[in-house]
């Protein structure tokens, strides 16, 4: 099982030792409590621009959404720190990471900057002892369910982490992690990170939305522009400075040369007549198209330059023209909008 980190910057204490335990963790007043508190966490996350701090307490009177940013760091710690800064001056308060990024040197540069920047008194509160939200990947599926869910209810007991989450896991893994939450007395998950974007849209429409409506398990979606994919800098072939060129990558490459490849590039070029239409670009049209799924709480991003992430985090302001009409018209062109259980029902 890997382990990744969400650090926010949302007014919240750590929990104490055991404050968790005082009560049936999975009891409806409980639960709900922090689900609400979680949904706090991940709409402060997606609050840009016109959400200010003086809104914190009164999340209803902003539709605002903002992302997170991936804290890959595959570059260096100057430039991580100059795109982190941007960020969180942007509103973004969000920073995911894990152990297996760059070799465990993510997490030591991203305590760092904090520790430097002191980002709105994150270092005192936190003092780099617990994070918010600890993400269970299952990389071992035979490790047992009741084993993860005590570990991660531990972590939160002792004061580490606030809640919970699953990577990369199925609709039913996660809701026997509840069913196991609930027999034992422990603490259940909040949020799943999935993968989320124009080209892979079965699992979190089709499989999530039931979770999300029955137990309250929202979505943190990761690479919403397909690794480079949309930005559609690959329409001519693969740049000698792009991701796809690079050794490590050769999957990538051959993904965007194939046959299936070359059919989205055809199709980013129409959804790209879209964007001209609402006046954004192609990568800020993919993430507004993301985060105006309900069930999306965040949409983490991975940028590499400031030029880039300034651009990608201006995808806030096109939410509010993400009209049922545009919705539409997108699904049209991309032809591979899934059926949910919903459809079949009309």
């Amino acid at each position: 099982m890997q382990v990744s980190f969400a650090c926010t910057d949302h007014g919240l204490k750590a929990p104490r030792n055991g404050e968790h335990s005082k009560q049936n963790a999975t009891s409806p007043n409980t639960t709900t409590h922090a689900r609400t508190r979680f949904r706090t966490v991940a709409l402060i996350a997606r609050s840009l621009g016109s959400f200010t701090q003086r809104y914190h307490h009164n999340l209803k009177e902003s539709t605002a959404k903002l992302t997170g940013l991936v804290v890959w760091l595959f570059f260096s710690p100057q430039v991580a720190e100059q795109l982190m800064t941007i960020a969180y001056d942007s509103g973004v308060n969000l920073f995911d990471t894990a152990e297996v990024y760059s070799g465990g040197k993510a997490e030591i540069i991203l305590g760092n900057i904090i520790k430097k920047k002191c980002l709105k008194g994150s270092l005192q509160r936190m003092q780099l002892e617990y994070v918010d939200v600890v993400f269970a990947n299952r990389t071992d599926s035979n490790t047992p369910m009741e084993e993860i869910v005590r570990a991660m209810t531990h972590v939160i007991n002792q004061g580490m982490a606030m809640y919970w989450g699953t990577s990369r896991w199925s609709a039913m893994e996660i809701m026997e992690a509840y069913s196991v939450a609930r027999q034992f007395n422990l603490i259940p998950p909040v949020c799943e990170q999935a993968e989320y974007h124009f080209f892979q849209r079965e699992k979190v429409e089709t499989q999530l939305p039931e979770l999300y409506h029955k137990i309250g398990v929202g979505v943190v979606s990761w690479s919403p522009l397909a690794c480079g994919i949309i930005t559609g800098k690959y329409d001519n072939g693969i740049p000698e400075t792009s991701r796809a060129s690079m050794k490590p990558y050769q999957w990538l490459r051959e993904k965007i040369m194939s046959e299936d490849g070359k059919k989205q590039q055809a199709k980013l070029k129409e959804l790209a007549h879209i964007a001209e239409k609402l006046g954004c670009t192609l990568p800020q049209l993919a993430i507004a198209w993301c985060l105006r799924n309900e069930g999306v709480s965040s949409v983490l991003l991975g940028s590499s330059n400031p030029t880039q992430l300034t651009e990608n985090l201006g995808a806030i302001q096109v939410i509010p023209k993400m009209t049922a009409g545009i919705a539409s018209e997108v699904d049209h062109l991309l032809g591979n909008r899934p059926h949910s259980k919903k459809d079949y029902h009309h």
